[in-house]
């Protein structure tokens, strides 16, 4: 006999394989110091100890995503790293404040429930975190049929990090102190809308082009660790993360009244995937507003304090000099060009 009773699985969403997914999370992470004996994932919500270190804690908190990189995801069949990615868009605008990333949430949304996709997902997502040093303590995955087209998706980060009232930065920047560049790794997860058109329009195969293949999937590069360390040891005044908007936008956010950062853009040390996608006709101005470019953090520092900067960053992402802050109407101003 037919079975003609309405069930939410009919429609689309499958109740235990969310279970099984859920599951998955709980068994890969563990609990730590932060949460003690509190017990996070499949909970109505999570609870976390505040440190006890800090005298006078501020909780900095964060959202963002990874925008149309998942197309690439998608694209590649590749979903190990994206996670990775959206951990690093959220933790690396906490740091900006000099605040330690604490715990980390995630929302992922899908047009049906597939266990071995969101399990990579996750995988980066997890993998993420244990770079960043922070805690994924919940999310949300949502099977919506028919928002979503078939094998597509959607996440979201959430972030909150702690910092004593001592340590935030950009403050106390003054006239003729520098501006380092921190190298990216890449594009990290910006502009890949103009990324996909270039493609398109130019009938880019791309599981079929080795070198695009490997640096549109790159997951963004974590500045936790390093930043943290400069933070913990006084070495920085300020810092800003380059993301959509380009170093002019982003450093500008930082920048305090009456003053000016002056970048060299001629100093600046770029690389091949942002010359492969200027030599697609892309114009300076362009490039510049829509990517990071090869500059991933921008620091503000005193000049007595470069040197002990160097040390901890590794020869990839060592800093280097781009520009200084000089007086002025709280503007970036970008001078030469850069040597695509």
């Amino acid at each position: 006999m037919k079975n003609n009773k309405l069930t939410y699985d009919k429609s689309g969403v499958n109740i235990k394989a969310a279970d099984k997914f859920v599951k998955f999370i709980s068994l890969n992470t563990s609990k730590s110091k932060n949460n003690g004996k509190f017990k996070n994932i499949g909970g109505f919500g999570s609870l976390n100890k505040i440190p006890k270190s800090l005298k006078n804690p501020l909780i900095v908190s964060s959202t963002d995503g990874v925008g149309t990189k998942i197309e690439i995801a998608n694209t590649l069949n590749k979903f190990n790293t994206i996670g990775i990615d959206l951990v690093a868009m959220c933790v690396n605008d906490l740091i900006v404040q000099g605040a330690k990333p604490f715990i980390f949430l995630d929302y992922i949304s899908i047009n049906k429930i597939k266990l071995k996709k969101l399990k990579k997902i996750m995988q980066g997502i997890i993998k993420g975190c244990k770079i960043s040093k922070c805690e994924l303590v919940g999310g949300e995955t949502a099977e919506m049929p028919g928002t979503y087209e078939k094998n597509k998706f959607d996440i979201a980060g959430f972030s909150i990090g702690l910092v004593d009232k001592k340590k935030i930065l950009n403050k106390n920047i003054y006239k003729n102190d520098l501006v380092l560049a921190v190298p990216s790794n890449g594009l990290h997860s910006n502009g890949y809308s103009l990324v996909r058109y270039i493609l398109k329009k130019k009938k880019i195969i791309l599981s079929k082009n080795k070198f695009l293949k490997k640096e549109l999937i790159r997951p963004t590069k974590i500045y936790t660790n390093e930043i943290l360390e400069l933070t913990n040891k006084n070495l920085i005044k300020g810092c800003a993360h380059i993301t959509g908007g380009g170093i002019s936008d982003n450093l500008k956010r930082v920048i305090p009244k009456n003053m000016n950062a002056e970048i060299n853009l001629k100093l600046i040390k770029t690389k091949k995937i942002f010359k492969w996608l200027k030599s697609q006709g892309i114009t300076n101005n362009e490039m510049l507003k829509t990517f990071n470019c090869g500059v991933g953090f921008c620091l503000i520092v005193s000049r007595t304090k470069v040197k002990k900067i160097y040390k901890y960053f590794s020869k990839e992402f060592k800093p280097y000099l781009i520009g200084k802050i000089t007086s002025g109407e709280k503007k970036v101003i970008l001078n030469e060009t850069i040597n695509w």
